[in-house]
Order: C-alpha cells, then sequence, then structure tokens
C-alpha cells in the first residue's frame, strides 16, 4: 500500500504545473507565448527571467523529491524507478492540466540527480559542449538525455534505472518532434534567438 500511494504522490506532483502558477502571479500564460510550452524555457519568454528559473527547479524538484523519499522509505528498486517514471509522467501528462504537459528535461533531471548524480554530471557535460557548439538548446538537451542511460549502464547503475532511462529518453524524444523536424531542416531557433524550442 505504502508503495502504491508514493507513487501516486510522485505523479501528482509531477503533475502541479509551477510554471503556469508562477506565470499567472505576473499576469502571463506561457501556453499563450511562443511555444505554448509550460517548461521554463518559455515561461522565461512570458514571465521574465526570474519566473523561468523557479520553475526549471520547480520543476526538478518535482522528481527528485518523491525519489528522495522512496529512497528514504526504503522501498524496493523497482518502485523507486516506478515513482521516477510517475514524477516524470505527471509533467508529460499532467492531471490539472487535462493531461497537456510540458517536454520533461527538468524533472528527468530531478529523478536522475537523486538517482545518480556522476550520470547528470557526464550528461550535462556533453549539453554544454553541444551548446557551446551549435547552439542548439534543444539538441544539447536531446544528446543529454540520449547519453543519459549509456552512462547509468558504465557506472553500474541498477538495470531497472537503465531501463527508466531509456523509457524516460524515448518519451522526450517523442515530445520533442517539432523540434527533431526543425533541426533537421535548418530552422530550429539558436540561443538568443529561441522563438519555439
Amino acid at each position: 500500500m505504502s508503495s502504491f500511494l508514493i507513487i501516486l504522490f510522485a505523479y501528482l506532483l509531477g503533475s502541479v504545473p509551477v510554471g503556469v502558477i508562477l506565470a499567472s502571479i505576473k499576469g502571463a500564460d506561457p501556453r499563450k507565448v511562443g511555444s505554448g510550452n509550460i517548461g521554463a524555457t518559455n515561461v522565461m519568454r512570458a514571465a521574465g527571467k526570474t519566473t523561468g528559473i523557479l520553475t526549471l527547479v520547480g520543476d526538478i524538484l518535482k522528481g527528485f523529491l518523491p525519489i528522495l523519499i522512496a529512497v528514504a522509505l526504503e522501498e524496493p528498486i523497482l518502485v523507486i524507478a516506478a515513482v521516477g517514471l510517475a514524477a516524470f509522467l505527471g509533467h508529460l501528462f499532467p492531471l490539472f492540466l487535462k493531461f497537456k504537459g510540458g517536454k520533461g528535461v527538468a524533472t528527468a533531471l530531478g529523478v536522475y540527480l537523486r538517482l545518480d548524480p556522476f550520470a547528470v554530471l557526464i550528461a550535462a557535460v556533453v549539453f554544454v559542449l553541444v551548446l557551446i557548439k551549435w547552439r542548439y538548446v534543444s539538441l544539447g538537451s536531446l544528446v543529454g538525455v540520449a547519453v543519459i542511460p549509456l552512462a547509468l549502464y558504465l557506472l553500474n547503475a541498477q538495470s531497472y534505472y537503465v531501463y527508466l532511462a531509456l523509457i524516460i529518453g524515448t518519451l522526450i524524444f517523442i515530445k520533442h518532434t517539432d523540434n527533431i523536424r526543425r533541426l533537421v531542416a535548418g530552422t530550429e531557433s539558436k540561443v538568443g534567438k529561441s522563438k519555439n524550442s
């Protein structure tokens, strides 16, 4: 019963639309600006840099806190992985926004930060290198996401965590379909010029 409750809690916490709530304080709605996404980048466009940063922190915590609690409760590895997936799915398909959520990168980051910070460090380095070289946030995010399962495997993480990363990575790529199309077409916005990433 406790396992079910922590998984449910993770989904509900993941469903909290941090960006929409914070932007509304500024009288803005990220769903009506730019890409319409509720993540930090678009919230920054809609309500300013500070609100965007706070959204990023909030979305990361949505993934981090449920895992932290599950580990503290000494839940089985499979349950911990399920908790991470539930928090992530909550952000992608939030109950409080009629299941229309964000792309999940920040919440996934929160999950990974508690599972294996060293894997996150590796992915972060790759993200920065890609961003410096090509200046596409979306490309850096996608490459970083793709690196995580490999990093977890090489760091001898639990197999369930590797499978979790593969599932999360696949869903993030699906959510970034439009970005991928623009990258292939050469029309994706670069850092400092972004409107749709």
